[in-house]
């Protein structure tokens, strides 16, 4: 696959990755008790991680978004 994640991108997923697992695992929000909750923002997380660490979106590829300049 294409690289199509750019740096300032990439660098915006990896921080929002780390903050969803941060809420979803460690905050101690009320709002993150319920299961859905957490568990859905530590997916979203996790896929953000990823993403950030192989710079290839699927949904981007699928819009026929670039954000990098290679």
């Amino acid at each position: 696959m294409t690289t199509n994640v750019g740096t300032l991108d990439r660098a915006l997923r990896a921080i929002l990755g780390l903050v969803l697992l941060y809420l979803a695992f460690a905050s101690g929000l009320p709002f993150f008790d319920a299961a859905l909750f957490k568990y859905g923002a530590a997916v979203i997380g996790i896929v953000m991680l990823v993403v950030a660490a192989v710079r290839v979106c699927p949904l981007y590829s699928i819009i026929g978004i670039k954000t990098c300049r290679a």
